[in-house]
Parts: C-alpha cells; structure tokens; sequence
C-alpha cells in the first residue's frame, strides 16, 4: 500500500487515518514512513548538503523494503512517502525484492499554492536535515506536474480535504479487485 503524492500534501495525515480504518476493519497495517526512518538516520550519519539528504533518503527507502521482505503475509504495509522522488524503475526493484504481489496505491493530489505554502509553514519546525524553506519554489513547479505511480490501483483524494471516512473500505476493496482477500 503505497500513500503517496509531493511533499507536503498532507500524506502523513491521510496515512495516520488510513491505518486507524485498517485497523479498524481487521486488517494488520504497519506504517512505514520515510521521513521516520530518515530522521533516525539524521540522529546517527548527521546531516549535509541536498545530495547528501537525497542519499539519506535513498537509503531510508531501500531500508522500508528490506523490512517488507521479511513481514509475513497477515501484514499490510502502509508507506507514506513521496515515490516520485527516484525513477520508477527504484520502485518496481524495490517491489519486486519485498515480494510484494500487489500494489494499492492513494494518491494525495494538492494544488502548487498549498504544497508551497504548506512546506514553508512547516520548515522551521522539522528536522535541520530537511530541505530548507526555500525548497517551496521548486516544490511548487514539482507539484504541478506530479503524477501517481499507477503500478495498480490508484485511489486519488484531495490532500487539502478532510481524509474520506470510507479510505479503508477503498483500499480493502481495491485490494480484493486484484484477486487477493484481506
């Protein structure tokens, strides 16, 4: 289950309340997100230019999936991260390595204007390692023409909106049209 859309757009919150409605309908969700095990990773490599967060954040990714891999199947992975950031291709190897046999994918769309203003606002009270509130400039541009992964199902919500009561029951049903029962 992938919770994905630019940083900023408000998947964390869309990820927090989908895994209370998965918990809720039965389900064993595991959040997994990337900026948790990035930040742990801030407390013990240290922090640097944009290439080093980049590669911190490649890292933190690779890391998600070497955990997935060894999840048992009554497990369902919840990650909540910006998948866009490498080429698709880091995506389906990652996949493919955690054996994961089904995509589910929700897609938190925000407009440029809130993605911008949202990291600004938000800038001076995260971790040092992350980009600077400058990064909304590009952030703005990225948010215009960023696009879901679509490796299945694609459950698209609007990140500057009240998360669905029904997102649960969505993921669950797009789970169970991939022939696979939760």
């Amino acid at each position: 289950m992938l919770v994905n859309g630019v940083p900023a757009s408000g998947k964390s919150t869309v990820a927090a309340q989908l895994l209370a409605q998965l918990l809720e309908a039965g389900l064993a969700p595991v959040p997994l997100a990337l900026d948790t095990v990035k930040e742990g990773l801030f407390a013990h490599v240290g922090t640097g230019d944009r290439e080093h967060n980049r590669m911190l954040g490649r890292a933190s990714y690779h890391a998600i999936f070497n955990s997935i891999a060894a999840f048992p199947d009554t497990l369902v992975p919840v990650i909540d991260a910006w998948h866009g950031f490498q080429p698709a291709d880091v995506l389906r190897e990652h996949i493919a390595r955690a054996a994961i046999d089904q995509v589910v994918e929700v897609w938190v769309a925000v407009t440029p204007e809130v993605a911008a203003a949202r990291y600004r606002a938000r800038s001076e009270h995260r971790h040092g390692g992350h980009l600077p509130a400058s990064y909304a400039n590009e952030l703005f541009d990225l948010a215009a023409m960023a696009r879901p992964m679509a490796f299945g199902p694609v459950i698209k919500i609007d990140g500057d909106a009240p998360v669905p009561a029904n997102l649960g029951s969505q993921v669950i049903a797009a789970m169970r049209v991939g022939g696979h029962d939760v």
